[in-house]
């Protein structure tokens, strides 16, 4: 990758990132060291109910001396109404948390972050979407995913339904990101395949999305001082390629054979070096569609991702030549000239895309054609999204990514 001379550099992370197996027992002495002691603990009733990891965490919660209210009403693709069910599920209780511990996948973590801002702040959280002067610092945040995949735990936005939106919105600023990332693959384990393959194209995705993103010296941060997202540096380019590397060597491993533990530990990295990635970098049209397509179809995310992102990797075979190129070689594509080898990176991770069970185009999908002028519209309106495109016109490469995954055209099936 070749960026020009005065790129910045932008790095930013949670204070603390713990990876490793076991880590999850570092989370109570860790919090008690910090001088908190009254925990909001935000996860979903299947962990209540099935966990045992979660309620030793409650356990040595209370060892600790630290008061421990959980509230397990989490849902997939939490949205705003949710979020202030439960600020008033907590206001009810009497509780008056120091900091909050999220516990599960993206959604979980989402919502606990939502919860974060609103009630430090004691605002519905449609007030609080779409800036940053929030009435009162939030909370600080344990994050334990229970995927690999999010990167929630690393970025500084929680991404919301709006009820009545075809799109998603996002609580989004740097004091977002949480105190503390706990990374415990063995937590991944008990992980379903499907839930394994949404969650490791998902982390993917991340990845190639914000390794061929807008150099940060052309992003547009709007004068913020302060940008969650800022564009793809060299820093952010080394973690998507490792992100990427792990991915494509691992992921149908852990997916076939969900007890190894060399797969699930590569996995578990790859989530959060694609996190480290795209948490700074950011990211375009893969997510920007991709919002756009699971407002259609309430998919999940990580197979709205996955059908999305090879048809967007293709329309950037002329921007981002070198870089695609490197992504087949991580595939294991056989040597060829770079542009060879940069259409062949969409055409592989398509195959795995599939070798994972999920749709490779919007056909198989379930999307009709009479629907493709609105997703076009829809994944547009995502403007801090739409923004980041670093090819040619956004509206004319989402039209064109769009039709092109609706028929499954890549440009690199002709050259095999």
């Amino acid at each position: 990758m070749t960026l020009i001379a005065d790129n910045p550099i932008t790095l930013c992370t949670p204070s603390r990132v713990l990876c490793a197996d076991g880590a999850r027992h570092r989370i109570a002495p860790l919090c008690k060291s910090l001088g908190w002691r009254q925990a909001l603990v935000v996860s979903d009733r299947w962990f209540t109910q099935n966990s045992p990891a979660l309620a030793e965490l409650l356990q040595t919660l209370e060892q600790q001396g630290i008061a421990a209210h959980v509230f397990d009403g989490g849902e997939p693709d939490p949205s705003t109404t949710l979020v202030d069910r439960a600020t008033a599920w907590v206001r009810e209780q009497g509780v008056a948390p120091d900091h909050v511990i999220a516990w599960g996948g993206g959604s979980n973590i989402d919502l606990a972050k939502a919860l974060c801002v609103t009630v430090s702040s004691g605002r519905p959280v449609a007030e609080l979407v779409g800036h940053a002067n929030w009435p009162a610092p939030p909370l600080p945040l344990v994050a334990v995913p229970t995927t690999a995949g999010t990167g929630s735990e690393i970025t500084p936005g929680a991404i919301l339904i709006q009820p009545g939106s075809a799109t998603k919105v996002a609580l989004m600023a740097n004091a977002l990101r949480p105190a503390v990332a706990v990374i415990d693959p063995e937590l991944t384990w008990s992980c379903p395949p499907r839930v394994t393959a949404d969650a490791g194209l998902d982390a993917l995705t991340h990845a190639i999305e914000s390794w061929l993103t807008l150099d940060a010296s052309a992003f547009d941060n709007a004068g913020d001082p302060d940008p969650g997202y800022s564009g793809r540096n060299e820093v952010t380019v080394m973690f998507a390629r490792e992100a990427t590397r792990l991915a494509f060597s691992h992921l149908a491993t852990a997916f076939d054979h969900p007890k190894d533990r060399t797969a699930r530990n590569a996995m578990a990295r790859a989530s959060l070096y694609a996190a480290m990635s795209y948490a700074t970098a950011g990211l375009n049209a893969v997510h920007g569609l991709a919002y756009a397509l699971a407002g259609l179809t309430h998919a999940s995310h990580g197979s709205t991702n996955a059908v999305m992102l090879p048809y967007v990797m293709d329309a950037l075979v002329e921007y981002r030549s070198d870089e695609l190129a490197d992504i087949a070689r991580l595939a294991g594509a056989p040597e060829a000239d770079v542009r060879t080898m940069a259409r062949q990176a969409p055409v592989l991770t398509r195959e795995l895309v599939r070798r994972l069970g999920l749709a490779g185009d919007l056909v198989t999908f379930g999307v009709t054609e009479d629907q493709l002028p609105g997703l076009i519209a829809d994944g547009l309106s995502v403007t801090r999204l739409a923004k980041a495109w670093p090819g040619d016109p956004a509206d004319e490469a989402y039209a064109r990514i769009v039709r092109n995954a609706f028929f499954g055209q890549l440009s690199g099936e002709t050259s095999r």
